[in-house]
């Protein structure tokens, strides 16, 4: 479904990517993890066309993703942002439906909102909270409602950055259930970005870590704990010691 190949970005003389090579499969769930800084948030962007890269590869289902009309391309996606990223000023249901209230998906008010309400049940709310405003919920309510909009437009592939930050130890592992449970209803394909290496071993299919602006191990989520990277080793395991430096 993605496929980046050798990809390359530098913002002035800091060099974020230095190669990326990443393959994700249709309906798999990947999960890239690395520390602050290391471009994991760069790489969704270029995937999306945020950001443009300086030279290499991105395919979406075969097609370069450069190449594609941008509101049909971005029909594709959805995306749980890491603040929940909800407007203030609009009520939980507006904010679920808020691409089928505009643009390429717009359908009837009355049809977007069913669709809000149902997938606000999807993710354990009830229609009660429809008409709430964001600032009325909890940290993981809102969390919730971002994972409602998420998935409002039924896309093809779904990004979640640092989808439990923020949350206690009991809702992130609700929210990881639901992520693991929609994706596999929905046939998604999924990339996540996180620090959370509990939310790793939730949702993940496969992983892969980044530093140094490449790919430096990817595999099966079963295969982690036994890498012999010392990178990943210090990375996962939360080592002081090892070969990457903390920032201090």
């Amino acid at each position: 479904m993605i496929e980046m190949t050798d990809v390359h970005k530098a913002f002035g003389s800091k060099q974020v990517l230095r190669g990326v090579n990443l393959t994700v499969q249709s309906g798999e769930s990947m999960v890239i993890i690395g520390g602050s800084g290391t471009g994991k948030s760069i790489t969704i962007k270029c995937i999306l066309g945020l950001v443009h890269p300086d030279s290499g590869q991105i395919l979406l289902d075969g097609k370069n993703v450069e190449d594609e009309e941008r509101d049909a391309f971005l029909a594709k996606f959805g995306m749980l942002f890491q603040g929940g990223a909800l407007f203030d000023s609009l009520s939980v249901w507006q904010n679920v439906a808020f691409r089928l209230l505009r643009g390429s998906l717009k359908r009837p008010k009355d049809e977007a909102r069913e669709i809000a309400i149902e997938k606000l049940r999807r993710v354990g709310l009830t229609p009660e909270v429809a008409d709430q405003f964001p600032a009325e919920l909890s940290g993981g309510m809102q969390k919730r409602v971002g994972l409602a909009r998420a998935i409002a437009a039924d896309p093809e592939v779904i990004f979640f950055d640092e989808p439990t930050t923020g949350l206690d130890p009991i809702m992130a592992g609700v929210i990881n259930d639901l992520i693991r449970e929609i994706v596999v209803e929905m046939g998604a394909t999924a990339i996540t970005i996180t620090h959370d290496m509990t939310s790793v071993r939730a949702i993940a299919d496969k992983v892969a870590m980044l530093h140094g602006g490449k790919i430096r191990w990817m595999g099966p989520v079963a295969e982690l704990d036994g890498c012999s990277d010392p990178y990943v080793d210090q990375f996962i395991h939360g080592k002081a010691e090892g070969p990457i430096a903390a920032v201090r």
